[in-house]
């Protein structure tokens, strides 16, 4: 899933905002960055919000954070809308309040970290497989704090190599695969199906599959990319891009 969005940015290094820097001796670890960098995102949370909760490694220290903060009385009535079951049971685990989208259709504010980022602020997200729920809380949101560190940095989307996932339904699949295929096919495209447990599909929390897309070539500005792309079929457009 390929977001042209305008999020407020942080990173564990060059970002506008003032994080402080370790001492030149200490060296940290990928993990660390992530979670000085979801520490520092957790600022913005005030008590009486309506939280997007993201997934994956980096958001999950968020979560963890505002469970820390609701725990020592930092926060109050805070109420979390969780992006994935994993996270859903992370964040009950840390007693922290849930609702949905239909008690809560406007989220004040979503943390969640990002696949791959681009000098536009152009985001990857849902290699982990959540990128569905992802799309909509985060979407709802009047306000997105995206956290990455240093190595989801590319100079295009898909500049990684790795994979541009798109959740479908699983009714005739592989004709779903190749439409994808076939619209992105300028891009140098390859589109696989998801694999999970003993070669099995990949079954998102909504029981979709993943076809994941591997792209040689750069595609530019993403919103013409999604324009060109309904007009590679003579049937339904393909949204591939928000």
């Amino acid at each position: 899933m390929a977001l042209a969005y305008d999020p407020l940015f942080i990173t564990s290094d060059k970002t506008p905002i003032d994080v402080p820097s370790p001492p030149p001796s200490m060296i940290l670890t990928q993990d660390e960055l992530k979670r000085i960098a979801a520490y520092k995102a957790v600022d913005f949370v005030q008590s009486g919000m309506v939280l997007g909760l993201g997934t994956g490694s980096t958001a999950k220290h968020a979560v963890d954070r505002i469970g820390e903060l609701l725990r020592q009385g930092k926060l109050e009535n805070i109420v979390g809308i969780p992006t994935s079951k994993k996270t859903e049971e992370q964040a009950l685990s840390l007693g922290i309040p849930l609702s949905d989208l239909d008690a809560h259709p406007v989220i004040d504010l979503s943390i969640d970290g990002a696949d791959e980022v681009d000098p536009c602020l152009n985001l990857v997200k849902g290699r982990g497989g959540s990128l569905l729920r992802e799309k909509m809380i985060e979407g709802a949101s009047k306000k997105f704090v995206v956290i990455v560190d240093e190595s989801k940095m590319v100079k295009h989307i898909g500049g990684s190599k790795m994979a541009l996932p798109v959740e479908i339904v699983p009714f005739c699949w592989k004709f779903t695969a190749e439409r994808l295929r076939r619209v992105m096919e300028g891009y140098g495209c390859e589109a696989k199906l998801r694999l999970g447990e003993k070669g099995k599909a990949f079954v998102t929390d909504n029981g979709n599959y993943i076809v994941d897309m591997y792209l040689e070539k750069d595609m530019g500005d993403l919103n013409v990319v999604s324009l060109v792309s309904r007009s590679r079929t003579n049937t339904a457009p393909i949204d591939l891009l928000v």
